[in-house]
């Protein structure tokens, strides 16, 4: 099963979600839990990656995208 799933699009999804830590505006205790959340599953993704585990590094950076695009759409997140 890893051979579907590519180091190259980890690496990129990483990148994009680190680049979108920058833009959020967090103005409560919600928000700022949810960012933490975000920043886990980032830090997950790494740690499966090292480990080779693929699979799991890729479920893990989709995670943090959708917590993301979940509460930029509720608006929990501010974007600058």
């Amino acid at each position: 099963m890893n051979d579907r799933v590519d180091i190259k699009d980890i690496e990129k999804w990483t990148m994009q979600i680190e680049n979108i830590y920058k833009e959020i505006e967090v103005n409560d205790s919600k928000a700022e839990e949810m960012l933490s959340n975000m920043k886990a599953y980032v830090e997950d993704s790494k740690y499966f990656l090292e480990k080779g585990d693929l699979v799991r590094s890729f479920e893990a950076v989709v995670w943090a995208m959708a917590i993301f695009e979940t509460c930029r759409q509720l608006e929990i997140f501010k974007i600058k």
